[in-house]
């Protein structure tokens, strides 16, 4: 049975809040521009609580069940990261406070950049950006003021391979670039030979995933990153992969121009939801002036043993600011948080054991499943869902399926450069028993394909609604929620 709406369970009389006898004059509205009867429904505090506690428990997360949600990063963000956040300091602090007023705060913001330059191999970081795509968006825009800067205006295409993700050739078209797409080889990389063709004095750059969206470290990056730079091109990194990277591999060390990290992908700040997310931009010396700006800085040296005092400070090229205030502050008080508790060796350990899981997880279905490039694969595996012998089955039923095991589906249907792609990142927070009854869970569905497969294809079987009619819900769009008919006809 399909949950109640909160108008079933309402009725005329009941009231959920009292408030208190008004301490100032009262004052007639004028009638008419009041609304008539307005169609909510009446219902006490504890229906209204009890109502929305059920409908919160019917939501998947982190916290109740495993999530291998690929190029999402959907790891566990531990509590004493939201304990920080929620300091009083820090939670009740306002963007518009004097610098003076708010030294802590610039100093986590401060130190917050001068760890993620050392852990991404860069000279400067913004913590402007509001999420991945902003921050894509930020370092093709900082592409672009580089060249201009330097009268160089017939620079005007971006390369991106055809592994990317979705957001990099809209960043590149709102940015004004036209968009070459450069396809992928034989063994996943990027194909260096056409990516040469396309290195010419009209280059501004190549947005360029590292590892993948494959799941696989670009085994030519280097000389992928030396052809664009000999044509005077810029190379800017998506970095929603870092997870893989921690304490390992630093991009900027590989040559790469900019870079942008999801804090909410691998250094634990939430996730999903509709944000807030946050997408600092790193940059090597030569774009360090064109950051967007304001940033945190130290603009009085300490004397005598104090502490130093930190202030905004305006790069001198600045692209200008690209968000209201200063970024997401609690996004950077929990990623400064869990840096601090991981330490260096720690965060090498989250890389090392988001790899071990991933190839433990490719190697338990391999055989099952196809895997569409069989390389040793980084933070994420992407396998195909359909077998010739089954032609009938395809991705979504085996996503639809996996949820009556209690498992949230991988990613479906990308990277596009797969047929029936399953892209599945276990993160490293989960434990060997959660891996092997996920894996146990896919073989059976594997099974099922062959031998039953109407099981899979009217899945799911177990959840509280069954599986939707996807094309019409495409096509006829309901926005709102359903008002009751008697509610409506009043």
């Amino acid at each position: 049975m399909p949950e109640p709406l909160i108008y079933d369970i309402g009725a005329p009389g009941r009231v959920g809040v009292a408030f208190p006898e008004p301490d100032v004059p009262l004052a007639d509205l004028p009638k008419e521009h009041l609304r008539k009867d307005l169609p909510l429904p009446e219902v006490g505090e504890l229906e209204a609580l009890r109502h929305f506690t059920r409908m919160s428990q019917l939501n998947h997360s982190i916290l109740t069940g495993f999530y291998p949600l690929g190029s999402c990063t959907m790891k566990y963000n531990p509590v004493i990261n939201e304990e920080t956040a929620r300091l009083p300091g820090f939670a009740h602090a306002h963007p518009l406070q004097p610098a003076e007023m708010m030294q802590g705060s610039l100093a986590i913001m401060y130190h917050l950049q001068e760890w993620l330059k050392e852990i991404a191999g860069f000279a400067g970081v913004s913590l402007q950006p509001a999420a991945g795509a902003h921050g894509e968006l930020a370092g093709v825009m900082m592409i672009r003021a580089y060249h201009q800067d330097r009268g160089d205006s017939k620079r005007n295409k971006i390369l991106i391979p055809d592994s990317a993700h979705g957001t990099n050739p809209a960043t590149s078209s709102m940015s004004g670039y036209r968009v070459v797409e450069i396809p992928s080889d034989a063994r996943g990389n990027v194909d260096l030979a056409k990516l040469k063709a396309e290195c010419d004095d009209t280059l501004a750059g190549l947005m360029f995933t590292n590892p993948n969206t494959l799941g696989l470290f670009e085994e030519q990056v280097v000389e992928v990153i030396d052809a664009v730079h000999k044509a005077g091109g810029l190379v800017y990194g998506d970095g929603a992969n870092m997870n893989a990277l921690l304490g390992i591999c630093r991009p900027g060390d590989l040559g790469f121009d900019v870079l942008h990290i999801n804090l909410h992908k691998t250094f634990t700040t939430p996730h999903g939801g509709g944000g807030p997310g946050s997408g600092p931009v790193c940059v090597a010396n030569h774009l360090v002036d064109f950051l967007p700006g304001p940033i945190a800085g130290i603009v009085e040296q300490p004397k005598d043993g104090d502490a130093p005092v930190y202030g905004w400070v305006s790069p001198a090229k600045t692209i200008g600011r690209l968000k209201a205030f200063h970024g997401q502050f609690g996004m950077h008080v929990r990623a400064f948080t869990y840096i601090l508790m991981q330490g260096a060796e720690g965060l090498r350990a989250v890389s090392e054991h988001a790899v071990l899981n991933a190839n433990y997880l490719k190697a338990r279905l391999q055989g099952a499943y196809t895997v569409p490039y069989d390389r040793v694969c980084m933070h994420e595996v992407v396998l195909e869902g359909r077998w010739s012998d089954a032609p009938e089955v395809h991705a979504l039923d085996i996503a639809k399926r996996l949820m009556d095991f209690g498992f949230h589906p991988p990613t479906n249907y990308f990277p596009l450069i797969v047929r029936e792609a399953l892209m599945i990142e276990p993160t490293e927070t989960e434990d060997l028993a959660t891996l092997d009854a996920f894996a146990e869970a896919m073989l059976k569905i594997a099974e099922e394909a062959h031998t039953t497969p109407e099981i899979l294809q009217q899945a799911p079987h177990t959840t509280k609604n069954g599986r939707m009619d996807e094309v019409r819900a495409a096509r006829q769009l309901m926005l709102c929620c359903e008002i009751p008919r008697e509610v409506e006809a009043a």
